[in-house]
């Protein structure tokens, strides 16, 4: 068969995820796809993975996804004719220890909230559902009966037959070798065989995938990694429904085998594979097992299932899968060329995700928008950072390494650590802070007072920094505290349209006079909340953006992807160009005026506006926001007077009692001042009516604005999700997120952030509640509320004020 000359998406890799994407492009979409395969489908990974097929993520979307393939794979044999070796067997997941126990519980409540069926079970009943386990140091186990197992290799050709039956074309031995890209789009793929035009590609690459997209100058940042499983003959009492099984705590997994066991396992000491590139020609072959760095696992499989000490051994494989720099798989339009997408990079759970993955990278690439929030696997949350393939084997090497281990909450990665430091690193770590790294950037999450180490020690209750930080967050709500905020994504738009660029991009107006900022969203066609940020006019051509650290490519790309063609708008990224410090607190304006002598006062300096005033001998960009609920400015000075002003600050701020205070501070700080934070109360999915920011939406005006239309649709109707607050009085109960919202006994939402509040005294949450009959004021006051928290049931209380409000020095609890 002959490469055509023409197509509207080539999809690039014959792997389970590459056959998925073009089965739904061709059938939800009827879209003239051709799929090109270097070798022959599944040569690549997708033949020798482990076939474990889990559905719990913790996010809401990803499990949706999961939940898709499950479903996908029940009937896929049914349409195409060729089985899938889909089964239903179930999963059982151990827990060694309390802590363990805790995350499990925790996982069970996340199941409720996402849909989920999952139970626990004791030792004895978890023994008796897998009768050849050593149940002895077991506290417990969690059952999910709708995971199960498959065949990969049958899947992505039940996948492929499908995709033919709907029109694609599948091209096998075709290797791709460049691309035309024009104006910052794709326009061809090349290959040995000859050109395609398109309008758009796939990168389906699974390992080849980084090396696909450095022929498009894209970054794809992905590692092979070495990962080995046994296979053993029969062994009597494998039962051919046995569930699979997952021990972390051990670091190894079973699922049934032909009466037999497969049994693998997520070491601790990884190894990374073709760190110089992938040879040629490597195609449905393994690697040489590896019985040496086999040996721990075996002997924790052996503590746990005694019956494998006399099994015979069919094979050791040890096949290279790729894996990311944070455990979860890559997918999206890539920021650097319009028109190119990339689905891969799947940490060993490809064929859990293949099915979903492939219908919602169908979707992102027929409309351009995500059709979920799948920020938690958009390639844009990565940055130039990535381009470095050393530091990303590193980091990969540690999240492989962490794929089994306890998930504590606020987890660090310590890895390729310090990357980039803000001027003053030295200056905090003499103050004794404890840093956090954010895409790379080095960021005081909490400050230690004399003879306390300023190190995390995680646990899953109140961890050591608690009171550390409650100390810091009193200081802000009664004296002043100082925030180094310099990893702030920093732009700048420039040009006659700038203004014009914006408005149409923005949710709220900003064609405001210069020395105004503005508070505003980025919306989709759907509505959803695309960025959350911060927009500054300097001048009529000129506006300063700021937007969260981890946001920058993202939100860089979602501006560069909608200005308009033609228009004199240009954006540019300053992030390193500027340091913040953020001045917050009763007294911050008493600290500004003494080393200033600009009006800061309200009268001269209001709320809401940005002046250029002068700290030091350097010129400073004074935003006068906050993000904490307290009087305040952001500073942003040039980067290399930094030092200075901080200086300066922290000498005034002694009479004061200034403080200097990290990110967890902020967190417990916004928490009670009810503001949103982008990923996780607000998200593509949520409109900014549902998060009660509709008053940030510029409906009243005639301005068109992208959403504009979904935004009218949504406040025409009853609403059928709303954000709100809740307050547990219990102290003991910490709130970590996704716990269920139960409105009169009934499930009615989850939570999607939660920390606790110094000043109230109460852990707090926010989340959603829904009902399709529409959520009124008054559906919201009239409910009893309770909290399912680690399955356990907690009462709680609803607000719909802030639960903190300065000006009115009154605390609503």
């Amino acid at each position: 068969m002959t490469l055509p000359a023409q197509a509207q998406i080539v999809v690039i890799g014959g792997g389970i995820v590459g056959c998925s994407t073009a089965y739904h492009l061709a059938r939800d979409h009827k879209a003239n796809v051709v799929l090109l395969e270097s070798g022959k489908l599944t040569n690549g990974s997708t033949w020798h993975a482990a076939g474990l097929v889990g559905q719990l993520r913790s996010s809401a979307s990803i499990t949706q996804v999961l939940k898709y393939s499950v479903e996908l794979y029940e009937g896929l044999e049914a349409e195409t004719g060729l089985a899938t070796g889909w089964k239903q067997n179930g999963g059982l997941r151990l827990a060694c220890n309390e802590e363990r126990w805790t995350e499990i519980r925790r996982q069970a409540t996340t199941a409720h909230s996402f849909g989920l069926e999952m139970e626990l079970l004791t030792p004895a009943e978890t023994k008796a559902m897998w009768p050849l386990m050593d149940e002895s140091d077991l506290v417990g186990a969690a059952f999910l009966p709708t995971d199960g197992q498959a065949s990969p290799s049958d899947i992505a050709q039940s996948l492929a037959k499908g995709a033919r039956m709907h029109g694609a074309k599948i091209f096998e031995g075709v290797k791709v070798t460049g691309f035309d890209v024009e104006d910052g789009e794709v326009r061809a793929v090349h290959t040995h065989q000859g050109s395609i035009s398109c309008e758009k590609v796939v990168n389906c690459g699974g390992m080849w995938a980084r090396e696909i997209g450095q022929l498009a100058g894209v970054s794809v940042p992905l590692q092979p990694v070495r990962h080995q499983y046994m296979v053993s003959e029969r062994i009597d009492g494998v039962a051919s429904d046995l569930p699979t099984l997952r021990d972390p705590d051990r670091r190894i997994y079973f699922k049934e085998e032909v009466g037999g066991l497969i049994m693998g396992a997520y070491e601790p000491n990884p190894v990374s594979w073709a760190d110089d590139g992938l040879p040629d020609g490597f195609e449905f072959q393994l690697l040489q097992p590896d019985w040496d760095h086999f040996e721990p696992t075996m002997e924790q499989a052996l503590i746990r299932l005694p019956a494998f000490e006399t099994a015979g051994v069919k094979q050791l494989i040890n096949g290279p899968e790729s894996f990311t720099p944070d455990g979860t798989y890559i997918m999206g339009e890539a920021p650097e060329v319009r028109g190119f997408f990339v689905g891969a990079g799947f940490n060993a759970f490809g064929i859990a995700a293949g099915g979903g993955a492939g219908w919602t990278l169908a979707e992102w690439v027929m409309s351009g928008e995500q059709p979920l929030d799948l920020w938690s696997v958009d390639i844009r949350r990565f940055s130039s950072l990535h381009h470095d393939a050393g530091w990303v084997r590193e980091r990969t090497l540690e999240a492989y390494g962490k794929h089994y281990t306890i998930g504590f909450p606020h987890e660090e990665y310590e890895s390729g650590r310090p990357r980039i430091v803000s001027p003053l690193y030295d200056r905090l770590q003499s103050q004794r802070a404890c840093f956090g790294s954010k895409l790379g950037w080095e960021r005081p999450n909490w400050f230690a007072p004399p003879g306390v180490e300023p190190r995390d020690v995680y646990a899953m209750g109140r961890q050591n920094w608690f009171e550390h930080v409650g100390a810091a967050h009193a200081a802000c709500r009664e004296r002043v505290a100082l925030f180094d905020q310099s990893s702030f994504a920093k732009f700048e738009i420039r040009g006659a349209d700038a203004e014009t660029a914006l408005t149409w991009i923005c949710a709220n107006d900003i064609a405001k006079p210069p020395g105004r900022l503005t508070y505003t969203q980025m919306l989709n066609s759907r509505g959803g909340i695309e960025c959350d940020l911060t927009v500054a006019r300097l001048a009529d051509d000129l506006f300063y953006i700021v937007t969260g650290t981890g946001f920058r490519t993202h939100d860089a790309a979602w501006i560069r992807q909608h200005i308009a063609p033609g228009l004199d708008a240009r954006l540019s990224d300053v992030t390193e160009d500027f340091g913040t410090l953020s001045l917050f607190g009763p007294h911050a304006r008493d600290v500004l005026a003494g080393i200033t002598e600009n009006d800061v006062s309200h009268e001269g300096f209001p709320f809401g506006a940005v002046r250029e005033i002068e700290i030091a001998g350097h010129g400073i960009r004074a935003l006068r926001i906050t993000y904490v609920g307290e009087l305040g400015w952001e500073l942003h000075m040039p980067i290399g007077a930094t030092g200075d002003v901080f200086d300066a600050l922290f000498a005034a701020g002694q009479e004061y009692g200034i403080a200097p205070a990290g990110y967890r501070t902020i967190e417990s700080l916004r928490l009670e001042k009810s503001y949103r934070a982008w990923g996780s109360d607000i998200t593509p999915n949520d409109m900014s009516i549902e998060a009660g920011l509709g008053w940030a939406v510029k409906l009243r005006s005639n301005e068109a604005f992208l959403g504009r239309e979904a935004c009218e649709r949504a406040a025409s109707a009853p609403l059928r999700k709303q954000l709100a607050c809740f307050t547990v009085d219990d102290p003991e109960v910490v709130l970590v997120g996704r716990e269920t919202i139960l409105r009169n006994g009934e499930p009615v939402g989850y939570l999607t952030s939660a920390g606790f509040g110094y000043t109230v005294g109460k852990s707090i949450g926010y989340g959603y509640v829904r009902n399709d009959e529409g959520v009124t004021r008054d559906f919201l006051e009239d409910g009893t509320y309770t909290l399912e928290a680690a399955t356990e049931m907690v009462p709680c209380r609803l607000h719909l004020e802030p639960l903190y409000d300065p000006e009115m020095s009154r605390i609503r609890c």
